[in-house]
């Protein structure tokens, strides 16, 4: 019985180690994919799978030990009650129902301990099925991972996974070898050395937002090779990582041409801003002859503010008759010519070259008119030149575009003991060679010819030609050839030893690097890689505010943070430059950026490693192009709230002074008429010119008010359908009046069956009556004025021509323009205006066609609208 105890104990002890091993196996794999967050961001749904199967799994085996619990406990009972039996069997030979008793219990206990032991089989058969279904779905589960992390290591993409700040990344994936990108963990994240110095900056900025302010994004970088990959980057589970894609195809031709049409605009947006920054007029035309584009030396030409302004009042700077011949420019030859103008009172002559490309012309022009000084204070340049050139020590020659000897001085002639007769004939260079190497003077070489040419090829070069010429008389000579502007060359021959030229070459190089670094206008600053300054400029010093001393060599960059915390102290500053400086990274990128200090001054810097781990920080004061910006800024939204604040002016003004006027009018027709009073002569001649003058002072406030509309943008066109032919005897009949006061004759010329137009009625009779109005004025006495209404299609063309004396071609242009009067008869300048911005309206256009002599004609073109009532039928 003690043994059976025994044995029961040692299995339910066993069951219950083997149930922990299974369980525990399954936890495991339950934290594997609970950390793995990237694993479970692709898995996309499976972690709920597998949570429920270790729960299932969890379940079965605390089953399992109940059941081996209750059967040991049972064993136990049936074992222990023979034992009690056989102790008590001497007391109880004198009890006959005890004996009955125990037969009973015994018979209990049997019968309990089988049907345990049946239960017991089928719970334990139960469990070893649960147990097979669960490694079948184990095994599934792993199959699937591994297809998901073999779907993450496709060799199209990589990723990098951030825990956090201070841990390591990790890697999944690779990219293709063709885009350059390194296969090792360690060289992956160097960014500056496969990837294009523009893409690595960007995304080195964007990967340091992501892990540090959580930020996404979405880039495209190009590789060293040429290739272009797609970068994303994320933030999940508390995990940042970046996804490098290589593009294929369409893809990756579409993110070329993007970055193409980049680099265009920034081409075209540094050629205007160079074309700015010189002192030639340059201009752009469009096909018409109108100007499209002018730089700043152009304004200043015409004596405009801006370009901007030049443009808007279509400012000239070349006469007409020079435009006319820029206008018949041939794409395959360019203009070139010497073309005269008058410029603030003045006649001035330039250079213009003009080309043209597709429909548009451009062209610059080139101020000459001082050629002329130019060139004779050249000749006394040249000549004070010669002079002083004479009296040094340092022999000179100095030979033509010919090659043939134009001035020497004593020194050169004395150094090679030439002939004066010689020098006087002006031998070319070859010649004066020849005549050294014949005496001996030049040392000896190999090639002659060859060394000869190498000497002479000054005459073509742009830069200075440097030589050392050891003569046999034991002299060196550093002989300067140089390349002169007007042709030729100048040469300069320096008498030194092999030491004396070594110290000079040693002193002047660093007295010029010193005088070239303290004379910088921007503040330089060059740390060793402890963090200690080597060099510092005054510039540099001048911008933080600080003393030589505190920034002198050696200085540590902690000090000099200290020393610069006055003007800026944000964690942006000095600290990271400090970081920058000091830090062991084998990777040290550089980095710009703007700073913003107390005392007012805004810097625009910039971090530049240098050869043996040194650092320069280089400033650069900006404040007064930030403050420009800012200005501008300013002024554009203040002109803009002015504008607005003219159109609400013109608009109240424009009601207010239409009812006293036409109560003025009202009165004066009043007092026209018989049956109110009776008026002498003189007095019906002053009401009727209150009555004139008070019509014609409405007509102005009445367009004034719609053009302040058209501008505000509230004007809204009532479209009916409209006869012409009504429409042009009703005009013919209201203008007959004004016509007959001038003496001219209106001609109509129209078809029979002019038909109608959808337009606005009102509108398109005022600009009928305004262009006749403005023709009358200009027309003589005596003459007609020609009215042509024709259809093309749905659209009604009609032209308004008169014999007036004609519009000059300088002002053509800006007929359209409000308050432009020409003329005697011009009246305020609004009806052009007033015509232009209704033909607008219904989406026409007009044009004026116009010679000094030859009268006016203008034309306008309406097309048919569409009436909203019958588009809400439908």
């Amino acid at each position: 019985m003690i043994l059976e105890y025994r044995r029961s104990r040692i299995r339910r002890q066993r069951d219950v180690d083997e149930c922990p091993m299974k369980t525990d196996v399954f936890h495991r794999l339950h934290r594997m994919l609970k950390d793995n967050d990237v694993l479970v961001w692709r898995v996309a749904g499976r972690k709920t799978a597998v949570h429920s199967f270790c729960n299932r799994m969890t379940s079965s085996c605390l089953a399992f030990q109940r059941l081996r619990r209750l059967a040991a406990s049972c064993v136990f009972v049936g074992a222990a009650t023979p034992a009690l039996a056989q102790t008590e069997g001497l007391t109880e030979t004198l009890f006959s129902s005890n004996e009955v008793m125990t037969g009973a219990l015994m018979l209990g206990v049997i019968s309990a301990v089988t049907l345990s032991a049946v239960w017991f089989m089928r719970q334990r058969n139960q469990a070893d099925l649960e147990n097979r279904e669960l490694r079948a779905s184990l095994s599934d589960a792993n199959q699937r991972i591994s297809r998901f992390q073999a779907l993450i290591s496709d060799h199209n993409r990589r990723i990098v996974v951030w825990d956090s700040l201070d841990d390591k990344p990790e890697f999944l994936g690779r990219l293709p070898g063709e885009t350059g990108a390194p296969i090792e963990d360690r060289d992956f994240l160097a960014f500056g050395r496969w990837l294009k110095s523009a893409s690595a900056g960007q995304l080195e900025k964007a990967i340091d937002r992501l892990r540090t302010n959580a930020e996404s994004f979405d880039l495209t970088v190009e590789t060293v090779r040429g290739e272009v990959l797609e970068t994303e980057g994320r933030v999940s589970g508390g995990r940042a990582f970046v996804r490098f894609v290589a593009l294929n195809n369409l893809r990756a031709e579409l993110a070329a041409l993007k970055i193409e049409r980049d680099k265009f605009h920034a081409a075209i947006s540094g050629l205007h801003t160079l074309l700015n920054a010189v002192d030639f007029p340059v201009w752009q035309r469009q096909a018409d002859g109108s100007l499209s584009w002018v730089n700043t030396a152009y304004a200043r030409a015409v004596d405009a503010q801006t370009p901007e302004a030049a443009l808007a009042e279509g400012r000239e700077l070349l006469e007409t008759s020079a435009r006319d011949r820029l206008k018949t420019l041939d794409a395959n030859s360019p203009f070139r010519d010497t073309i005269s103008t008058v410029l603030a009172g003045s006649r001035t002559f330039f250079d213009v070259v003009g080309v043209k490309v597709a429909d548009a012309t451009a062209g610059i022009a080139v101020n000459v008119s001082a050629k002329e000084a130019v060139r004779e204070e050249l000749a006394r340049t040249l000549k004070s030149h010669a002079e002083t050139l004479d009296h040094l020590a340092t022999p000179v020659a100095i030979f033509d575009g010919e090659q043939r000897l134009q001035f020497y001085n004593q020194a050169f002639q004395q150094l090679w003991s030439l002939d004066i007769g010689f020098l006087e004939r002006k031998p070319n260079n070859a010649e004066v060679l020849d005549r050294l190497r014949a005496g001996g003077k030049l040392p000896e070489q190999l090639n002659w010819k060859q060394w000869k040419d190498g000497a002479l090829v000054v005459y073509r070069a742009l830069d200075t030609q440097t030589d050392l010429w050891h003569l046999p008389n034991g002299q060196t000579l550093r002989v300067f050839a140089t390349a002169r502007p007007q042709g030729g060359a100048t040469w300069v021959f320096e008498n030194l030893t092999e030491k004396v030229d070594l110290e000079t070459r040693y002193n002047t190089l660093v007295q010029v690097q010193s005088e070239t670094f303290d004379h910088l206008s921007e503040g330089v600053v060059v740390f060793g890689p402890d963090g200690r300054i080597r060099l510092s400029n005054p510039a540099f010093r001048a911008l933080w505010g600080i003393t030589e001393e505190q920034a002198k060599p050696n200085t540590h960059i902690r000090a000099l943070e200290a020393a610069c915390q006055v003007s800026y102290d944000q964690p942006d500053g000095w600290k990271r430059f400090g970081h920058m400086i000091t830090s062991f990274d084998d990777e040290r990128p550089s980095s710009q950026g703007v700073l913003e200090l107390r005392t007012g001054l805004i810097l625009d810097f910039a971090v530049i490693p240098l050869p043996n781990a040194q650092t320069m920080l280089t400033f650069v004061n900006v404040t007064d192009s930030v403050r420009v910006e800012r200005a501008l800024t300013d002024k554009n939204e203040a002109l803009r709230k002015a504008d607005a604040l003219k159109n609400d002016f013109v608009q109240h003004v424009s009601y207010e002074l239409r009812s006293p006027l036409t109560n003025i009018i009202g009165f004066a027709d009043l007092l026209k008429t018989p049956s109110i009073s009776a008026l002498s002569e003189r007095q019906a001649e002053y009401v009727d010119h209150i009555s004139t003058s008070s019509s014609l002072l409405l007509t102005i406030v009445n367009d004034i008010l719609d053009l302040a509309t058209v501008d505000a943008g509230i004007m809204e066109l009532d479209f009916s359908d409209v006869d012409l032919g009504g429409l042009i005897d009703d005009i013919a009949t209201q203008m007959a009046d004004r016509l007959h006061e001038n003496s001219v004759i209106l001609e109509i010329t129209a078809p029979d069956r002019l038909g109608s137009i959808v337009a606005d009625h009102q509108r398109l009779k005022q600009i009928l009556i305004k262009l006749l109005t403005n023709a009358a004025n200009f027309a003589p006495e005596g003459s007609a004025i020609a009215l042509k209404c024709w259809r093309e299609g749905s659209d009604l063309v009609f032209t308004v021509h008169d014999n007036g004396p004609g519009i000059a071609q300088d002002v053509i242009e800006t007929v359209f323009n409000r308050f432009e009067s020409h003329g005697q008869h011009g009246g305020a300048g609004l009806g052009l205006s007033i015509v232009d911005s209704f033909v607008s309206l219904h989406k026409g256009n007009v044009s004026i066609r116009s010679r000094e002599g030859e009268g006016t004609e203008v034309t306008c073109r309406i097309p048919s609208g569409q009436l909203r009532n019958s588009a809400a039928a439908e």
